[in-house]
């Protein structure tokens, strides 16, 4: 067996790869359970891919078929109850586990120099998701499938000039019908995961290339002799870091990085199958009431809605009164998001040195999203429109004040080792 991996190693460096990407990574020592999400987030793709694809053997793409089809699965397939909500509460565990991806970003400074590529792949892979789960959001042929979709779908009508030809294409007929599903189904199956894996392979290469970051947002990776012989690491790493780096306060990603995100898997895995036994709708969150209805284009919800993980977005959509800049500003929202490494000019990185203000900002920032995502699924009314432009405003205000304060923030001493808090 060795004689084999040896021959295989020297035509496909597998091992090489596995040791520099993984076992040998070089991973801060003082990680808390914040750095579990990105290997969380891998768990539900996986998930997502795997399930995907056993649902697709019994769905029917089109417009007289996907509903019954869907039925069949949850009813007459062997265990297509449990690949279906395992499918449908993946996507919504996506969401939770990539927002908490990064808010840890956001606290501690991850999307700062020299990673900002890093962020942006990040952002890229945000995007597509949020593309994939709508694409996905149409192919039950619910009720709130069909409606949600012409909502979303007719807000590209607002763009000057190509609005009209642009919303045509989108949708390829006049009305939503079989020829958007069958679209949407190519798209949500076949494309959209081909570009998702790329972004996270790059993800991926961007992180290992420039090292992780740490809770005291400090460097663990410095050219090689800056920091002394006292500061060298008791392990040996794979050979393209110690030929230029010192590796200091960090440890290998195996067995301790592995033995971390079991720890948080066991953890996800004790919630990911309650909600799936016991509550797969969430309350109507996860999977709504009207998407249990096949779709009618004569028959209107009463109250349409996007899924909880779009709501933050289209509640700044219809908090302002215009269409065009309702989508403008829903656009800038995550445009917004992107720049975020050059709104934010500090040199200190996590928020544990940095000043009051800033602290107070995230805090802000934090509780208006959160508000935004809550107002997005109540019906419209003066109040609740009242406080999404209330949110909307602390949203961007959060970026606008960072820019002017982050220059010149009265920042604490880092400290020159890693700490434990």
């Amino acid at each position: 067996m060795a004689g084999l991996v040896n021959w295989i190693d020297q035509r496909l460096p597998i091992v090489n790869a596995y040791r520099k990407h993984l076992s040998q990574y070089p991973m801060p020592k003082n990680f808390n359970f914040w750095y579990v999400f990105g290997s969380l987030a891998m768990l539900v793709l996986v998930n997502q891919i795997i399930t995907g694809i056993w649902l697709t053997m019994n769905y029917v793409s089109s417009a007289e078929g996907a509903f019954a089809s869907i039925e069949y699965i949850m009813r007459d397939v062997e265990y297509g109850w449990l690949l279906r909500y395992m499918h449908s509460t993946g996507a919504s565990a996506f969401f939770v586990v990539i927002y908490l991806h990064m808010f840890r970003g956001l606290i501690y400074g991850s999307y700062q120099k020299p990673r900002e590529l890093l962020w942006l792949f990040g952002m890229l892979i945000f995007l597509v998701l949020m593309a994939e789960a709508f694409m996905g959001y149409l192919l039950p042929w619910g009720q709130m499938s069909y409606w949600g979709a012409q909502v979303i779908i007719s807000l590209f009508g607002a763009i000057p000039v190509i609005g009209d030809d642009l919303t045509l294409w989108i949708r390829g007929d006049y009305v939503i019908s079989g020829a958007t599903l069958n679209r949407f189904f190519a798209l949500h199956v076949i494309a959209l995961p081909l570009v998702l894996l790329l972004l996270v392979v790059l993800h991926v290469l961007a992180l290992h290339e420039v090292g992780s970051n740490n809770p005291d947002g400090i460097d663990t990776k410095l050219p090689k002799g800056s920091q002394g012989d006292e500061h060298q690491t008791q392990f040996t790493f794979h050979q393209d870091y110690t030929k230029k780096y010192d590796i200091i306060d960090s440890i290998p990603f195996h067995p301790y990085g592995t033995v971390k995100d079991l720890i948080g898997v066991a953890v996800f895995a004790l919630f990911f199958s309650y909600v799936i036994f016991f509550a797969p709708e969430m309350g109507g969150y996860f999977l709504e009431a009207p998407n249990f209805e096949a779709a009618n284009p004569m028959k209107t919800p009463e109250h349409i809605a996007p899924v909880w993980y779009f709501t933050p977005f289209y509640a700044i959509l219809r908090a302002v009164p215009d269409k065009l800049l309702g989508v403008a500003a829903m656009g800038a929202a995550i445009v917004f998001l992107f720049l975020l490494p050059w709104f934010d000019r500090c040199n200190v990185r996590s928020f544990r040195y940095r000043s009051k203000l800033h602290l107070a900002n995230l805090v802000q920032f934090t509780i208006s999203f959160i508000g935004l995502g809550i107002l997005g699924s109540l019906p419209v009314t003066p109040i609740f429109t009242l406080l999404a432009q209330i949110f909307s405003f602390t949203y961007f205000m959060f970026f606008i004040v960072l820019f002017f304060y982050s220059k010149n923030e009265a920042t604490k001493p880092l400290p020159k080792r890693v700490t434990y808090k």
